[in-house]
């Protein structure tokens, strides 16, 4: 699992996902995406695009990412893997805690919306 951050415009900070987000995938990243989804208040795009596979362990991972920022006033975003990503995150319910949208506009575009 690869882990890939960079700054966009309107201080939002887009955070590029790739590999299985599995025991081994979720455990490589979770002390850098914990450091950079909860060490400051903001705007973030997740992008699971180029992730194959989600299992439980790391829907937790971004569903504690996405309450700590929306608890904070911050705000996240996630684009889902491709196929039937979006529909997991739906049935785990993660849509309920921030959205997801189909690609970068879509969440930037969210991201503007989103209750703070």
């Amino acid at each position: 699992m690869e882990m890939k951050q960079e700054s966009l415009d309107n201080g939002v900070t887009l955070i590029a996902l790739l590999g299985r987000l599995d025991v081994d995938g979720s455990q490589a990243i979770d002390l850098p995406f914990s450091l950079a989804t909860t060490s400051k208040v903001g705007k973030f795009v997740v992008d699971l695009s180029a992730v194959p596979f989600i299992a439980s362990i790391g829907i937790r991972l971004l569903l504690t990412a996405g309450r700590a920022q929306a608890r904070r006033g911050g705000r996240m975003v996630l684009i889902p893997p491709a196929g039937m990503g979006e529909d997991v995150l739906k049935t785990a319910g993660i849509d309920l805690v921030m959205p997801v949208a189909k690609d970068l506009p879509a969440a930037l575009a969210a991201l503007e919306t989103a209750p703070a």
